[in-house]
């Protein structure tokens, strides 16, 4: 399927956030995905994979998850000086501005014409996993994609202590988690903590593992794994295809 690029910017909190909107050419009414980088933002490897999305029949809107505190259509390089620049980004921004950012990108969705009513899901990756895990508290999120979300079990996210893993309950849509077992940033006891959370709170969920390191999807890296990454994402587009099927 053909798809359209654009640039839309939203007000949050007198920021002004770019968001990346990529969706189907072809006219018509589609689900809406909440997308979500990892730190670095929206460089090329992201919006790939935002574009990948959209040509499966869905309006992709990826906001600039560091607009606070970084300049418009900033990438941060994925080197040694871009690991700690996004990570202190990360750790500077309070929890509450990430919600709030995840509402504004959700009340677009609704607006867009293209976006098919009462059909919206969330995707992201690695702090994005983590947003997107928050997303689904939401009662507008129907399912949540989090690709190797970090931080859930310990709270760390933003400024503060995030109370991600003590509100699972909330969670109303259903959950996809895909996780690598040589993924340092979330060991063996977080990914269990965090599949026992779900278990316990009754949220359906499925959790994909795959022999691979942290940021495995992202195709620009050393870690970048092509057949792990073509395995989630054959689990990943018959989910959201089972999730807006009605």
């Amino acid at each position: 399927m053909q798809i359209t690029k654009r640039n839309v910017d939203l007000r949050v909190n007198d920021s002004l956030m770019r968001v990346y909107v990529a969706a189907p050419k072809a006219a018509g009414n589609y689900p809406g995905i909440l997308f979500y980088s990892d730190i670095y933002q929206l460089g090329s490897p992201m919006i790939r994979l935002a574009n990948y999305l959209a040509g499966y029949g869905y309006v992709v809107a990826a906001p600039e998850i560091f607009h606070r505190i970084e300049p418009v259509g900033l990438v941060i390089e994925p080197d040694d000086l871009g690991r700690m620049r996004g990570n202190d980004d990360a750790r500077r921004i309070p929890v509450a501005d990430y919600d709030a950012d995840c509402l504004a990108v959700i009340e677009f969705l609704k607006k867009e014409s293209s976006v098919s009513p009462g059909k919206i899901a969330t995707l992201g990756f690695c702090i994005g996993g983590h947003l997107a895990f928050r997303a689904a508290f939401q009662s507008e999120i129907k399912a949540a994609v989090c690709c190797y979300p970090t931080g859930i079990p310990s709270g760390k996210l933003g400024k503060g202590v995030a109370d991600t893993i003590k509100r699972v309950s909330e969670i109303k849509g259903e959950m996809l988690i895909v996780l690598g077992t040589l993924d340092p940033h979330i060991p063996e006891n977080d990914r269990n903590i965090l599949i026992e959370a779900l278990a316990q709170a009754s949220v359906p969920h499925q959790v994909f593992l795959y022999e691979a390191e942290h940021t495995f999807m992202r195709d620009d890296g050393y870690r970048y794994d092509a057949a792990a990454t073509t395995s989630a994402w054959s689990e990943i587009v018959p989910f959201l295809e089972h999730i807006f099927a009605d």
